[in-house]
């Protein structure tokens, strides 16, 4: 029950930041890393460093698991 708190209290803001950040462009004002086509080298960077964080921390977790397992 608390992990589906958790999700919905990182879910909202993230979809309310996500729908200004969308609403603040259109096609034809395509500048800076956008029209060079750089965005997308920020976005696989970014997307690397989360995934690799996201695959730490659940290597952690099942660490933790084990070790409580063991101590009961």
């Amino acid at each position: 029950m608390r992990n589906k708190i958790y999700y919905l209290l990182l879910s909202v803001p993230a979809l309310l930041f996500s729908s200004n950040l969308f609403a603040q462009m259109s096609d034809n004002e395509q500048t800076g890393m956008r029209s060079n086509g750089k965005i997308y080298v920020v976005l696989a960077v970014c997307i690397t460093i989360l995934a690799g964080l996201l695959l730490y921390v659940v290597s952690i977790d099942r660490k933790i698991g084990k070790i409580e397992k063991e101590n009961g």
